[in-house]
């Protein structure tokens, strides 16, 4: 089984680092920040002409009520892989369970970090987010951001924070990680349909913002900017999308 695991690791590592060596050389400032994007490659053009683009500030006030069910997780503990892409740290989990949006079960295959939080609520952005990525056939997304706020040690994320990548390209594997770990009780999230954060922006993903933020250390934020000091995209016009709010 172990061998197994290695193996799908290896693969996923293998093919990150081919798409960031082949793909155009993009930044999060300067010449080859988000201005730029969508005139980089054609297959990026989403990320200037796009309607729907990510991340969003979401106004509170003007946030629907009604309509939204709860979110089901079913996360599991399972191995997880550290891969760091040039753009940030990325956590594979090749086997951490499901979770359902709108009816439909996604699968849960990786989570990464922006510093600070790309997604901003009534214009204030928190020091970090975790964005978890859900996957159902072959082109559904659904991402669940969990912000990050100052305060004690994260006991779920240390095996991350204490085993980071420092070289692009580099991994780490860790025997076992449990993302249930990363939820709070509070199961309030805002509700939008946006993109990706990252070329190609590619639209039509649901995105599920928890309203409230759990805890890292300045130790494990630090950690993290020693290698990315700033990797968030600005935040996109809403362009009159609906945004929706589930309170309990």
């Amino acid at each position: 089984m172990l061998k197994k695991f290695a193996l799908v690791f290896m693969m996923s590592a293998l093919a990150a680092s081919t798409a960031l060596a082949a793909g155009p050389h993009w930044e999060y400032e300067g010449e080859h920040g988000p201005g730029g994007w969508g005139s980089m490659d054609p297959a990026f053009k989403a990320c200037a002409l796009g309607k729907r683009q990510s991340p969003i500030n979401i106004e509170t006030r003007q946030a629907e009520k009604g309509g939204l069910k709860p979110l089901l997780f079913s996360y599991t503990p399972g191995p997880a892989e550290l891969v760091n892409n040039g753009h940030t740290i990325q956590v594979n989990l090749p086997a951490s369970g499901t979770a359902r949006f709108d009816g439909m079960e996604y699968k849960l295959v990786q989570f990464h970090f922006h510093t600070p939080s790309e997604e901003k609520i009534d214009s204030m952005a928190q020091h970090m987010v975790a964005h978890l990525v859900h996957k159902a056939g072959d082109s559904k997304l659904a991402v669940v951001a969990i912000m990050f706020k100052l305060g004690k040690e994260n006991a779920a994320l240390k095996p991350v924070f204490d085993n980071l990548p420092q070289l692009t390209d580099q991994t780490k594997a860790i025997d076992t990680f449990n993302p249930a770990d990363l939820l709070t009780s509070d199961p309030t999230y805002y509700a939008f349909t946006g993109s990706l954060t990252t070329p190609p922006c590619s639209e039509e993903v649901k995105w599920h913002v928890m309203k409230t933020p759990i805890e890292i250390s300045y130790s494990q934020l630090a950690a993290f900017k020693k290698l990315y000091k700033m990797n968030a995209r600005p935040v996109q016009p809403l362009n009159g999308r609906r945004v929706q709010v589930l309170f309990p």
